[in-house]
């Protein structure tokens, strides 16, 4: 009987340890796939000739948080969800990004269902402060509009200039407007702590006292080519 149950006990861990290796292998997988996704989306919405964002506003910018597909349906009442990622400058540049969640909704005329390419820029320290926070409220806890589009900033209203947030959100390839009123924003905790290996705050990775992985880098290089300036 103790044969057999050791026999047991052997094939059983035998059997688990594949399943827990793929398991680790399809969570890296998706990880890394959020920051291609993040990547071609800010490219596209870039090389998007006289429509990208403002290249002298993301000079100025603080953080840049991208949500590939963020989900969105309701009839009147709206509401989204989605996943993305967020990075902030440092001394050294952009720092790694921290993986986050939008979810939530607005009353407001939404119509239809679809999913739509998100990026929040943070304007300035008070909106990356508040991005530092475990959770905020659009709306409530800061401030977000609808950024200018086009190769420079010149149309861009005093209101927008001064927003602590500016939204650019993109469907079916086309910039469209869309309402976060109400929506969460938060870091997704789970999934830094796989990305990076431990437990980990996401203001200590927007601080810049992690590494980037290295499927985060290409995100990081596009950037960089966009938006060279390093934090003062």
């Amino acid at each position: 009987m103790k044969a057999f149950l050791l026999s047991s006990c052997v094939v059983g861990a035998l059997t688990i340890a594949p399943l827990m290796a793929a398991e680790e292998d399809h969570k890296n997988h998706e990880h890394d796939k959020r920051f291609q996704e993040a990547n071609t989306v800010f490219t596209e919405i870039m090389g998007a000739e006289d429509k990208g964002i403002p290249q002298d506003l993301l000079e100025k910018a603080h953080c840049v948080a991208i949500v590939p597909g963020l989900k969105r349906a309701g009839f009147i009442i709206g509401g989204q969800y989605g996943k993305g990622v967020l990075t902030c400058r440092s001394a050294n540049g952009w720092t790694a990004p921290s993986t986050i969640r939008i979810e939530g909704g607005s009353i407001g005329l939404q119509i239809g269902a679809g999913e739509t390419d998100l990026i929040l820029v943070v304007m300035n320290e008070r909106g990356k402060e508040k991005l530092m926070q475990d959770k905020f409220t659009v709306g409530g806890d800061a401030s977000v509009m609808g950024g200018p589009v086009g190769r420079t900033a010149k149309a861009a209203t005093d209101a927008q200039l001064h927003a602590e947030i500016l939204a650019y959100s993109r469907a079916r390839g086309v910039f469209a407007g869309i309402s976060l009123e109400g929506s969460t924003l938060r870091p997704d905790s789970d999934d830094n702590a796989d990305v990076y290996g431990r437990k980990i705050r996401q203001s200590e990775i927007l601080s810049g006292k992690v590494q980037p992985t290295a499927a985060a880098r290409p995100l990081l290089s596009t950037l960089s080519k966009y938006s060279p300036r390093e934090a003062k």
